[in-house]
Formats: C-alpha cells, structure tokens, sequence
C-alpha cells in the first residue's frame, strides 16, 4: 500500500503540489483546524515540499545552454552569469543601506 502512496506523490505535477500547499497554508491560517487537523496538514505540507524541491533540482539539472563551436553543437550546463544585468544600474557606494 504505501507503494501506491509512493507513486501517486511521484505523478504530481509541480504545479498541483504547490497550488496544495498553498490550500494547506491558508487552512492552517485560519486558525479553524483542529491540532490533529493542524499536524495532518503540516505532515502533508512538508512530504509536497520535499517534492517541490526535488522536482525543481531536477529541473535545474536539465537546463542546458546548446553552444555553437564551428559546424558541432554541444551542450553545457546552465551556469548563473556572475556579472548583473546591464539593465541594472549599478548603485552607488554612497555608505546608505539601500
């Protein structure tokens, strides 16, 4: 039985599983759970997180950037730029906190 548990979290999308936890957040929010109510919905919330995580690690894994190198096409792994976007004006080193 807890197979088939196993497998049904698996066959959630990301977006069912946040739109859940965001159900749950608002359920525990309002303060009319019961504290049985109340563990049951944080049990469940932190099992979607988990699977929040995992789903979006995968993803990152999988995000490649095609490279053009003469007539090949190879691929290398998504890297963040280091440098800011040239959009952003840089701020001023004027010593304030923002």
């Amino acid at each position: 039985m807890s197979k088939k548990k196993s497998d049904e979290t698996d066959e959630v999308s990301f977006e069912k599983a946040l739109s859940r936890l965001e159900t749950i957040v608002e359920e525990m929010e309002s303060g009319k759970l019961s504290l049985e109510d109340m563990m049951a919905r944080f049990e469940e919330g932190q099992k979607l997180v988990k699977l929040c995580s995992t789903k979006l690690n995968q993803v990152e894994r999988r995000i490649e950037i095609l490279v053009k190198e003469g007539d090949a096409v190879t691929t290398e792994k998504f890297e963040e730029a280091d440098e800011p976007p040239a959009s952003r004006p840089e701020k001023p080193d004027d010593g304030l906190p923002f």
